[in-house]
């Protein structure tokens, strides 16, 4: 009897490692295949997805391959345009990639899901430093996509030495070649950063001194972009732009001439993260995806295409990592710029910044041809205001 138990105790012994292994995969081969045939709405950054494009891995195919939902993906170009959207309900999404700061605001609102992270098994990979984060400190409703600073990129060709400044968006020398950003937070950031103020002062004086400062820059501005800097840049028709240090790795494989630092002053540190909006349609299939681009090939695709540094470790380990020492993306200690980051304003100072930043974009700068059109428009009412008078007389005179 004693030796059929111990026979019967080995087999047991020598199963059980099969029996978990065969748990573990259970667990990550979950089924679901009744999501097949349903559409995915992501709404994303635009040149912020591995697409195909020069060999790539075409993210969203692969995923439409792998599960058969079907992936609507569209772009945004600022934080704040795609609140907006979402505020006034023009569209129905089920993955958003805000950045922190956008965060806290649509949790403040009730704008988001939490998650359920049993459908997010992959979140163990993402690095503990940027978990529990101000702007989701309960780690509800946000998953890290990437993390990066916003820098000074320069043409080489068309900007004398090596500049270590913000104030180069504001050298006479390139006025006409200097690209700004088309979003309050981000442009109010580098007046900020430049007047050696924080970037979430609610002090008003101190977001009229950074309105004026942009005031000042206005006239030197080519004009105010998001995604257009990319062919800007690139094409050699600007000689100076504040943008994200990632997107500047893109465009320097296409241009070489350009150049990157970050201004001794101060930057913006951010981390971008994927979300689900309230009401999704798919929200299964929204947790399905966020875990699928957290997969080391997939997530390893991002992170070489698109440029941006990467929260995940599994990114970090990778022998397919292309940029894992590029110091733009982790320098290392001794080249670390100062940095701040964005943090939630309350409501009056948003509206503060949104009215001083609507200012800034309307007055100041070269409005010659507005006060042409405005002198114009009022010499017509002068006119008819004249002749209505004559005609009133000539009428009077006739009775």
């Amino acid at each position: 009897m004693k030796k059929l138990f111990a026979l019967l105790l080995a087999v047991l012994v020598l199963a059980l490692p099969l029996t978990l292994a065969a748990g573990a995969e259970g667990e990550t081969a979950k089924d679901y295949s009744h999501l097949k045939g349903t559409t995915l709405n992501v709404y994303n950054w635009g040149e912020y997805i591995s697409d195909g494009s020069e060999g790539s891995l075409d993210v969203n195919a692969e995923f439409e391959k792998r599960y058969g939902i079907t992936v609507n993906y569209t772009n945004f170009e600022s934080n704040e345009n795609m609140y907006t959207k979402l505020k006034n309900g023009g569209a129905n999404y089920d993955v958003i990639i805000p950045s922190d700061y956008m965060i806290a605001r649509l949790a403040q609102q009730d704008m988001l899901e939490e998650l359920d992270f049993s459908n997010i098994p992959n979140y163990k990979y993402i690095l503990d430093k940027y978990k529990g984060l101000y702007y989701d400190a309960e780690q509800k409703f946000s998953v890290p996509y990437t993390v990066g600073m916003v820098g000074l990129i320069y043409n080489t060709k068309m900007v004398e030495g090596t500049p270590d400044s913000w104030n180069l968006m504001w050298d006479e020398r390139y006025k006409g070649d200097i690209l700004m950003f088309n979003n309050p937070r981000d442009a109010f950031g580098i007046a900020q950063c430049l007047l050696g103020q924080s970037v979430n002062t609610t002090d008003k004086a101190e977001w009229d001194a950074a309105a004026a400062k942009l005031a000042e820059q206005k006239p030197l501005v080519s004009s105010y972009v998001m995604d257009e800097v990319f062919n800007k840049m690139e094409g050699g028709e600007a000689a100076v732009a504040a943008y994200y240090a990632g997107d500047f790795l893109t465009m320097y494989d296409v241009n070489p001439d350009l150049a990157f630092v970050y201004p001794k002053e101060g930057v913006n540190f951010f981390v971008d993260a994927m979300c689900v909006p309230k009401g999704a349609q798919n929200k299964e299939a929204a947790e399905l995806y966020i875990n699928f681009m957290l997969e080391e090939d997939i997530a390893v695709a991002n992170a070489n295409y698109i440029c941006y540094a990467s929260p995940n470790k599994l990114v970090l380990e990778s022998d397919d990592y292309d940029l894992k020492d590029d110091p733009i993306l982790y320098p290392d200690e001794s080249a670390m710029p100062k940095t701040q980051i964005f943090e939630l304003l309350d409501e009056d100072t948003q509206l503060y910044m949104n009215e001083k930043w609507n200012e800034v974009k309307i007055e100041s700068g070269n409005n010659t041809g507005v006060y042409i059109a405005l002198a114009v428009v009022a010499a017509l009412v002068v006119v008819f205001a004249v002749v209505k008078i004559v005609r009133g007389k000539k009428r009077k005179a006739m009775y």
